[in-house]
Formats: structure tokens, sequence, C-alpha cells
């Protein structure tokens, strides 16, 4: 059951009742790469000097559901709100299946999607949770009976935890998931954010490993079909990407390099953690970029808009911390079970409660 929906600019962020507590969960749309992405390789060579604010794709087009593996997170990420929520206890298999249910039953008129993205990314370290692995495996199942036999595309993104003792057994059972079950229409992307392993150890709050570490586990992953696996560099300022040093620990013909910003989170902004410019020039991102593809990376370049960002709907954050979106949004608190729901909207740094009754209308009460 889905207890809270807040509607932002691109979609919908949602809080369900799971087997063990609150989850939360998105259902969204997204801009296209012709809008938000730099990625020589594939033939899209402009620079991005921010991304205006804009309408979606159509969900036809392209559909993401971003879920929870887990309750909270205990890495203790410095970037990341989610830690705020509680502890990481792992999600069951029921749990992450109702949160994609729930989410694609948002939009009832869609039937089928050219891509249907499923996120195992919006709270929890996903490699901790076996039943991620599970979920994979019967994912056209669930979606079926929604979206057809559209096209899914799951993708992992992990912290690579150093406590995690069975880390090389979850990846590998999900590079087969990726290359067999999903034919290389699947991804996997390590967080690296740094070069530096001081650097890294701060931010990780020392919870992932070593980059020497994760060098020789990707050395020892099979070969991926299809897109290469990612790493991943949330370029905050003062962070290092020294190409040749990545190049000597992981194959360019193996992996490719992923480039963001950092988001705004809360705990982002009480750390000092920022990409300066990054939401509006270029030029953060300009002298790694041509440094790693000198060094033969394919690299992609994804900056969001101000409403992904304030939206809430980028990574790190989580309603559950407590924080509300910075963007025009409303927010479905519940039913009474007559078709009476509560809603409080937020436009321009003014709330309202707002209560809708049936056909009788809106009445808007300001707070």
């Amino acid at each position: 059951m889905i207890t809270t929906n807040l509607k932002v600019p691109t979609g919908n962020i949602c809080i369900m009742t799971g087997e063990k507590g609150m989850l939360e969960f998105l259902s969204i749309g997204d801009y296209g790469k012709t809008a938000n992405v730099k990625a020589n390789f594939m033939g899209i060579n402009r620079e991005l000097n921010g991304v205006p604010n804009g309408e979606i794709m159509p969900l036809t087009e392209k559909w993401v559901i971003t879920i929870s593996t887990q309750y909270g997170c205990s890495m203790g990420c410095k970037f990341c709100d989610v830690p705020r929520v509680g502890a990481g206890i792992n999600a069951t298999e029921k749990d992450m299946g109702d949160q994609i249910v729930l989410g694609l039953g948002l939009h009832p008129e869609v039937e089928a999607t050219k891509r249907l993205n499923i996120h195992y990314a919006r709270m929890g370290e996903p490699t901790f949770n076996p039943a991620v692995l599970e979920n994979a495996r019967k994912l056209h199942k669930i979606a079926r009976p929604y979206v057809g036999n559209s096209l899914i595309h799951p993708v992992v993104s992990t912290m690579l935890p150093k406590s995690n003792r069975l880390l090389m057994e979850f990846l590998n059972e999900w590079c087969d998931i990726k290359n067999y079950t999903y034919r290389g229409d699947a991804g996997l992307q390590f967080s690296i954010n740094s070069t530096n392993d001081d650097q890294r150890y701060d931010m990780f709050n020392g919870s992932s490993l070593s980059l020497r570490e994760i060098s020789d586990i990707g050395k020892a992953l099979v070969p991926p079909i299809g897109r290469k696996y990612t790493l991943n560099f949330a370029l905050a300022d003062e962070y290092e990407v020294d190409a040749k040093k990545l190049r000597e620990m992981f194959n360019p013909g193996k992996f490719m390099v992923k480039i963001t910003p950092l988001h705004k989170t809360r705990s982002c902004e009480e750390n000092g953690i920022t990409t300066t410019g990054g939401y509006e020039s270029f030029t953060p991102y300009k002298k790694a970029e041509e440094e790693l593809m000198a060094e033969g990376f394919d690299v992609l370049v994804f900056i969001p808009s101000y409403d992904e960002d304030r939206g809430m709907i980028t990574c790190g954050n989580a309603i559950l911390s407590g924080k509300r979106p910075d963007v025009e949004y409303s927010m479905e608190s519940g039913t009474d079970g007559v078709g009476k729901v509560e809603n409080i909207c937020k436009y321009k740094k003014r709330s309202y409660l707002c209560r809708w009754n049936g056909d009788k209308g809106v009445k808007t009460i300001k707070q």
C-alpha cells in the first residue's frame, strides 16, 4: 500500500508499507540522452552547459522505477541522506516486487514502453541483499501484466562494501543475470568518485574497499555482454580523477566511466561537498573527460536538471530522511476509504493544505 505519494515535476516519490517497515521508491520519466548526456562514443559530442527544466519523454518511450533494497542503509556515506533513515535492514523479495507493481500501477494508461529501467538504488546497499538477485530474475513476470513484453533493463549500483564477505559471490551472479538472463541488457555500476584512497575512505566513511581491491574484483569478473561495466564518478570539488592511475587498474575494454555532479543532499550541504558550477557549466567535467578518453575509456557525462535534483529524484536523497523537495510538488498522504485524499502542495516556498472530496472539488487553506 502506498502511504505517501509526492508528485514532483519528473514523476513520483512514493512511500509504501513493507513487511518490515516503510520503504521508498520512485516512478519517473527521463528527458532523454539528447538533453542530459554527453558521450562521444555514442556520437553525442556537444558540451552540456546546464540542463534546462522541461518536459520529460512519454513513459511509453522510457520509464524508470527506482526501488529500495534495504530499510535505510548502514554504509554511512558522507554524501547520502539514506543513513539518516536508519540501519540497513534487508527488504524482502516481496517488498521489491511490491514496489515495482505499485510504481507501474501509478500509470494504468501506459500499456507498454520501449524501455523499462529498474534501478536497485533508492535506499540501501544492494549487494548485502541476495533477494535482489531473485527479484531480478522475476522482473518480466512481475511487469508483464502492466507493460506486456516491454524491454526491461535492471541496474545494480554498489559502493563495494568491505564488510560484505559475499560481495564477489553476488557480483558474479549479477554478471550472469546481466549477460545471460538479459542478454547484456542490464547494468552494473561501481561507485568510485575519486582515485585517491584517502578521499574515498573519507567520503564512504571507511566502509568501501580500496581502489586496488576493487580493481582486483574487476579483473575477476567475466567480460560483459552489451554495455560495459561502469565506474561512476560523482565529481565534487577537489576529488581526484587520475586517468592514468585508473587505466592501470581497470581495462577500458571492460569498463566505461560515467561522470555526474554530486547531488544536493542535506548531507552534502552539511559536509561541504559540492560540485561548483556543475549544474550550469561543463567546466567541472571537461578536464577529467578529456584525460579519461585519452586513456581509452568510453566516457558518459550525465547532468540532471534543477527540477530533478531539487525534486529529490537523484541518488542519495530520501524523503524518509525528513527532507522535502525544493520544487513545486503535491503530496497525497492517504485515503479515508471514501475517496477523500489530503494533499500538501508547495509552490514558490508557500505551503497549502488542500482537501479533495470527489466531485465537490478542492478547498485550499493557506497554512
